[in-house]
């Protein structure tokens, strides 16, 4: 049976005080949509979104997405029944059906696994306790467990308030009967909506048992605001950061760490505080990250360290290096085996070849540098013309003298050596020293002539 996903993203979300609709809300860097679709995307075969607020927006942001997708729109907001029902039409009859909100993006790829392998001919839904359920829908269970309803708030009997196990309107149900249950709902509530939540006690009394799943109550919280946003954020890091320790990272303080894409570890890993991990990261064995680095798709070498306030983007980092601190490799930078890059030093488009350096104050940019080679403080790799890039080359264990400005398009050789504060517009061959600076001249008495 295949499994046809409907996202509900057409809430208008007035309450966030945002021109973004709700589900585009960010939530660890990426739209709380596509944190639910990345999360669905791997055992769905087919998913619809439901559209409503902010439609366009909302459709430019599924055009990442990869996958079979529907858009469907809700003409009116007239309850989250009605939004299921506008995406029958892209659902074939054969069809398990998943129910998820785009403004719920925690729930966990096993969760929805589980509650997929419960529903075989009719309907499972997700549940979740809280310790005070107040103004939510109370599930109500008979003798053996089954749900046979969802009692409101405002029905509820004083023993059915009891109740702490509520619905997160998270289900799964094969279409056929779906369906029937929906066009089964009606809208005679205060509302006026057409509620999924009454499909329980339809179902129930067609004399079909509904299987219930309960979860962790972090899992299915929904954002409205932007203060339930923000404890959505620091959900979404504690989850993440456990994931890591789980895979046996050592980190100084979970709650001072930012996973926004997915990291994949070696043994022995240390990430030290306020570290953001972008896109996507790879980590050799025994890697250490200092404080306040920012790293976003990189790959890292084992016994490698990136030292504090580093920023590394698009790069790769070789083994038994040493990065920063205060080092910037931007994109295309690939730094080989057991190269030092110290402070301040930036590098764009740069390789830097095995066991060579650059301690200090450096731009090195659009460049190639050979094995074992040192790059002297204050070095720039002059690589535009004002129109544009051009290459330098640097040879094996070769030497750049401090405060030298290397023209592009130039080579160094190998074993060459530049001296300081030399402009070098011209090749240096293999073997040779390079001067490009005028001759000092010392002018005597020169200060008195001032007076």
């Amino acid at each position: 049976m295949k499994i046809h996903t409907v996202i509900l993203a057409a809430g208008e979300g007035s309450r966030m005080i945002s021109n973004k609709a709700k589900s585009l809300q960010p939530i660890g860097g990426h739209s709380m949509l596509k944190r639910i679709y990345e999360t669905v995307a791997n055992i769905t075969d087919e998913t619809s979104f439901v559209v409503g607020h902010e439609k366009e927006s909302i459709i430019k942001e599924t055009e990442s997405f990869n996958g079979i997708l529907h858009i469907s729109e809700q003409k009116k907001p007239i309850g989250t029944a009605d939004a299921v029902k506008s995406s029958f039409d892209s659902i074939s009859d054969d069809s398990k059906v998943l129910v998820l909100y785009g403004d719920v993006p925690l729930i966990k790829e096993s969760t929805l696994k589980n509650l997929l392998s419960l529903t075989k001919d009719s309907l499972t839904i997700l549940t979740t306790e809280l310790e005070d359920p107040f103004g939510y829908g109370r599930v109500k269970k008979d003798i053996s467990g089954s749900a046979k309803a969802i009692v409101e708030e405002k029905d509820a009997s004083e023993e059915e308030k009891k109740i702490k196990e509520i619905f997160t309107g998270i289900l799964c149900c094969n279409k056929k009967l779906l369906a029937e249950a929906v066009n089964d709902v009606n809208n005679e509530n205060a509302a006026n909506e057409f509620y999924l939540t009454d499909i329980v006690s339809i179902i129930c009394k067609k004399g079909f048992k509904i299987n219930t799943c309960i979860v962790p109550n972090e899992e299915v919280k929904g954002a409205n605001t932007k203060k339930e946003l923000s404890e959505l954020e620091s959900i979404y890091r504690k989850m993440k950061a456990e994931d890591l320790m789980n895979m046996g990272v050592t980190i100084s303080d979970p709650s001072r760490i930012d996973i926004r894409g997915e990291v994949s570890v070696g043994k022995d890993c240390e990430i030290d505080i306020n570290v953001i991990l972008d896109g996507n990261i790879t980590l050799g064995n025994n890697v250490s990250i200092g404080p306040n680095t920012i790293l976003k798709d990189v790959d890292i070498g084992d016994n490698t360290s990136i030292e504090a306030f580093s920023h590394l983007v698009s790069s790769k980092v070789g083994k038994d290096c040493s990065i920063g601190p205060y080092a910037r490799l931007r994109e295309g930078s690939h730094i080989e085996d057991a190269a030092r890059i110290g402070n301040f030093v930036e590098t764009k488009k740069t390789k830097i070849g095995k066991d060579s350096k650059a301690n200090h104050f450096a731009y090195l940019g659009d460049a190639e540098i050979g094995a074992e080679s040192n790059i002297g403080a204050g070095t720039i790799t002059c690589n535009y013309d004002g129109k544009d890039k051009h290459q330098t080359k640097i040879g094996d264990n070769s030497f750049i003298g401090t405060n030298s400005s290397l023209v592009a398009p130039v080579t160094i050789g190998s074993n060459a050596y530049v001296a300081a504060g030399s402009v070098i517009t011209k090749d240096v061959p293999d073997n040779a020293l390079g001067v490009g600076r005028s001759k000092q001249d010392n002018k005597e008495n020169w200060s008195k002539k001032k007076d």
